[in-house]
């Protein structure tokens, strides 16, 4: 229903990451696969989850007598360190261990540099080739048409700076997760409750929109979004005062929000 209400295509979904299994986190699953497979899916579909995330939806297929139309691959972690778990010719993903109240891991999405931006006019001034084009935007030094060595540096311009985003889900405020997340453009960090509730933090191992912040300074990232809010509070602007006191450039996510990076 989410999906549908912000217009996004289904087919486009071919890789779902768990964090892990407390039912707030997977319950909508078994229905999303479900879905997938009236609509007459095709493609595989790849599920990277704690250990357990197997056995739970291939029990609800078994006893619902679903036969998939599509592969469906699971990958399960039950690693205690950051571990590579996708990789692409565009973007890796690691997970980045939490300290939640069961096993937990967050997400680090990172692109990979792209190809450098070719400089026409230096190109046609250095008398190189079009036939070379290709390799200068991947980064090779190029022979010109009068048997000179030309530099890359010449005739191109550097990529952009590739982007990453981690995103933390359910965790209570924890320094160690600040070397996997240094630099990101953009953090995502759970704030289950403000400080003037802090206490609650050690027992149901959640983290306060201040400590959020905290994190993101320290970790010097580009863009902290918080969310996860305790329904206690009256509002979820409070969360983003209370975290601009740490780290001005702070934001909250709500249902269908959508953030540019």
């Amino acid at each position: 229903m989410a999906l549908r209400k912000s217009k996004s295509k289904f087919a486009r979904v071919k890789h779902i990451f768990i964090s892990h299994l407390h039912g707030d986190h997977f319950y909508g699953l078994i229905g999303l696969i479900s879905t997938f497979h009236l609509l007459g899916r095709d493609a595989t579909l790849t599920i990277y989850g704690p250990t357990g995330i197997r056995q739970i939806i291939e029990l609800q297929l078994k006893f619902s007598g679903t036969k998939l139309n599509f592969p469906l691959e699971f990958i399960e972690l039950e690693s205690r360190e950051s571990i590579k778990i996708y990789e692409d010719e565009k973007l890796t993903v690691s997970t980045i261990p939490l300290d939640h109240r069961v096993y937990t891991n967050g997400f680090l999405f990172q692109e990979k540099e792209g190809e450098r931006k070719l400089n026409v006019d230096a190109a046609e001034e250095y008398n190189i080739d079009k036939s070379y084009y290709r390799k200068l935007k991947l980064g090779y030094d190029v022979i010109n048409n009068k048997g000179k060595l030309i530099e890359n540096h010449l005739v191109t311009f550097p990529p952009e700076p590739p982007k990453s985003y981690a995103f933390c889900s359910d965790t209570k405020y924890s320094p160690k997760i600040i070397p996997l997340i240094k630099n990101v453009s953009v953090l995502y960090h759970e704030s289950t409750f403000l400080e003037t509730h802090k206490e609650y933090c050690d027992i149901t191992k959640h983290s306060t929109a201040k400590q959020a912040a905290t994190i993101a300074k320290n970790a010097k990232v580009g863009k902290l979004i918080l969310g996860h809010y305790s329904t206690r509070y009256e509002s979820i602007e409070l969360f983003k005062e209370e975290a601009q006191k740490v780290f001005k450039n702070t934001d909250i996510a709500d249902d269908y929000k959508v953030f540019e990076i």
